[in-house]
């Protein structure tokens, strides 16, 4: 019987600052005009990331983007499973999304869920023109028929494991960890 992982380093902090770099390289391929283009971030770890890609994009390109975050906790499918008072984050779109660019991120993606809900969101803003994903860590498991356009790593998972996304600004160290949910720390 083979003893399950407890803990895995995906990313250390080299790793992730290439992976950065990548996907904001890619991002810049794919949109040429981006004075169309608005990244939002899906709360919490996409505004990390979006941040981090923004920074990225503007020191390269000598450029300053639109840039957002969206809350996506009433648009979820599962709301009355976590309680009757959810706990609301803002939403802070600065501009009129209809004919832009769109580029959704978020840390990690798992079931899809959390993307439809947020495309659903965006609409509220307007109707973009193209909507694109971004994600550090693409896990599998999708219950729904979505895939990101830009992906820093696609890693397979067990539904027993977690993919924890550590931000400096918030853990104080970059890195990507897959744990077992089970295992103690």
């Amino acid at each position: 019987m083979s003893k399950a992982r407890k803990e895995v380093l995906i990313f250390d902090e080299n790793s992730f600052k290439r992976v950065i770099s990548r996907i904001a390289s890619e991002i810049i391929e794919k949109n040429p005009d981006l004075d169309k283009l608005v990244l939002i971030g899906i709360k919490k770890g996409g505004t990390y990331l979006k941040e981090r890609i923004k920074k990225e994009i503007e020191e390269r390109e000598k450029v300053s983007l639109y840039s957002g975050d969206i809350d996506i906790t009433l648009y979820r499918d599962d709301i009355r499973r976590i309680g009757y008072n959810p706990k609301i984050d803002t939403t802070e779109i600065p501009l009129n999304l209809t004919d832009k660019y769109v580029v959704l991120i978020d840390d990690v993606l798992f079931t899809g869920r959390t993307v439809r809900a947020a495309m659903d969101a965006l609409f509220d803003f307007g109707r973009p023109k193209r909507i694109q994903l971004a994600v550090m860590v693409d896990r599998g498991h999708r219950e729904l028929p979505i895939q990101a356009d830009f992906v820093g790593k696609t890693v397979p998972t067990s539904r027993k494991e977690i993919v924890e996304v550590n931000f400096k600004e918030v853990q104080g160290k970059d890195c990507v960890i897959l744990r077992d949910n089970n295992a103690k720390r």
